[in-house]
């Protein structure tokens, strides 16, 4: 009987011990195995055997990225303008032994780093460069915040400020400022236009002043030649030339003085012996101009006409 439950008693102790040294780890966690109070060993995912009573699991450290919240904080800029920011960090353990028996308290100690290395590198900007360079401020606190744990065996993979928020009256004065650059943008641009405007209208007046210049030369060269043609026939003709030039010429200036759409009533005070002397010489310089003609003989209606006389052999 006692022999049986001792037995019995054995088989029991058996089973404990086997299940207290059957150790299974999830995936993405490693388990710190200490004996006696000393670190053993690192149990990787899957099924481990330890050996029982005088092993145990000193942590269990999670091998994935994991995220820690940068609490905000209110930090003095360079300049002496304070502002409020906050962040986030992700970072990721390589070495569980080092990230167990480093550090104590890995996600404070790493939150407790990025908070002041926050206002290190804040501290030592201006406001505008802290509100236009973020992309900067983030590669300087991962390069800093990265190579302060690395002795603990965690990597930092990335670090990102969420929100940067400046004094009420720095945001008024800043909305003020952006107002004025762009109002001076726009004065700017207005003048720009009405200098490219004044320039492209005293272009084209010059091109018309040259047209019209070229225009009159044109018209002068065709009165030069005119002028000329009227003195070779002169020259080599009748005078009646000349006169038939000036009455046209004459005549023109009246019509034009005429067809005036303000010209009601017409007095002339011309001489209108010139105007006859312009129309005789018009006259004469067409009788000129016409071959003469044979004198026509009146015809008597009481005479007879002549008879032909009789042809040869009638």
């Amino acid at each position: 009987m006692e022999l049986g439950i001792l037995v019995i008693a054995a088989f029991v102790l058996v089973v404990i011990l086997a299940i207290t040294s059957v150790r299974i780890v999830p995936q993405g966690f490693n388990f710190i195995v200490e004996r006696l109070g000393r670190y053993q060993e690192t149990l990787q995912p899957g099924f481990n055997v330890i050996f029982p009573v005088i092993s145990s699991v000193r942590a269990k450290v999670d091998m994935r990225e994991t995220v820690v919240d940068v609490p905000s904080q209110s930090v003095i800029t360079k300049d002496n303008a304070a502002v409020t920011a906050d962040g986030v960090l992700y970072f990721q353990v390589l070495d569980p032994m080092k990230a167990t028996y480093e550090v104590n308290d890995l996600q404070r100690a790493i939150q407790t780093l990025a908070m002041t290395t926050t206002r290190t590198v804040m501290g030592s900007m201006d406001l505008d460069e802290l509100l236009s360079q973020r992309e900067a401020i983030n590669a300087s606190l991962l390069r800093a915040v990265d190579e302060a744990t690395a002795s603990w065996g965690v990597r930092v993979t990335r670090i990102e400020l969420r929100d940067i928020t400046p004094p009420d009256d720095i945001v008024q004065a800043m909305g003020r400022q952006l107002k004025a650059e762009r109002l001076r943008r726009a004065q700017i641009l207005e003048a720009d236009a009405e200098k490219e405007s004044q320039i492209r209208i005293a272009q084209g007046k010059l091109e018309a002043a040259k047209l019209e210049a070229e225009a009159r030369e044109r018209l002068a060269e065709a009165e030069a030649k005119a002028t000329r043609l009227v003195s070779e026939a002169v020259a080599q003709g009748s005078s009646q030339t000349l006169g038939y030039f000036l009455g046209q010429k004459y005549m023109e200036a009246l019509k034009a003085f005429a067809a005036s759409p303000n010209q009601k009533t017409m007095i002339l005070p011309v001489e209108l012996a010139g105007v006859a002397g312009a129309l005789a010489g018009l006259g004469d310089l067409l009788r000129e101009a016409s071959p003469p003609r044979a004198p026509v003989t009146p015809r008597n209606p009481w005479s007879v006409p002549p008879t032909a006389p009789p042809a040869d052999g009638d």
